[in-house]
């Protein structure tokens, strides 16, 4: 069993680091290019997926259809971004104008989330992928997925501040002799536009 983790495509908003959780940001062009590379790349290694989950944000759902998975689907509200609260839309430099030394890891989200309470939401989820029996593709957004594999391993949630992923990104976790193991970080060459 694998778990594939699919972060959507660029959007405006990821590409000026402006934290996006509940806001609809629409892929960019070369989002809605690097989801269709991916999907191609997808379907070469895992043509049969036991279970496809989406978040039912515009950008991930738009990312799992434009990569061909979009029929094999189901919405997920546990792959949602984390809850920004008062902090959506806004950058880290701009949060921590406000809040010096903030980080969204160590202090949350004023009127959103803290990484524990999205470390639960991602346990559902590796609690739902092991029950399926076979590979699972997960469409989703950054900091979701950095948390969710922190919680792979056995780290905390904030243990996700440790991987770093890109918009479009495309990873693999696993075992290895029953041990929950990063098969591969960011694998997939996006392509480049402009």
């Amino acid at each position: 069993m694998r778990l594939w983790l699919v972060r959507h495509g660029e959007t405006e908003w990821s590409r000026t680091g402006r934290h996006t959780g509940r806001t609809d940001a629409p892929l960019l062009p070369a989002g809605a290019v690097a989801a269709g590379a991916a999907g191609a790349w997808l379907r070469a290694r895992v043509p049969a997926p036991s279970l496809v989950l989406s978040s039912p944000r515009l950008r991930a759902a738009e990312t799992c259809r434009l990569a061909g998975f979009a029929s094999e689907a189901e919405p997920c509200e546990d792959l949602s971004e984390w809850d920004y609260g008062e902090y959506e839309g806004r950058t880290t430099e701009e949060i921590r104008s406000a809040r010096p030394g903030w980080t969204l890891w160590a202090d949350g989200a004023v009127g959103g989330e803290s990484a524990s309470s999205v470390g639960r939401r991602a346990d559902r989820v590796i609690e739902r992928a092991r029950a399926a029996g076979g590979d699972v593709l997960l469409f989703s957004h950054g900091h979701l997925l950095r948390v969710l594999a922190a919680r792979w391993v056995g780290l905390p949630p904030a243990g996700g501040r440790l991987f770093a992923l890109p918009a479009g990104a495309v990873c693999v976790l696993g075992d290895e002799r029953e041990t929950p193991v990063v098969v591969g970080w960011d694998l997939m060459e996006r392509p480049r536009t402009g």
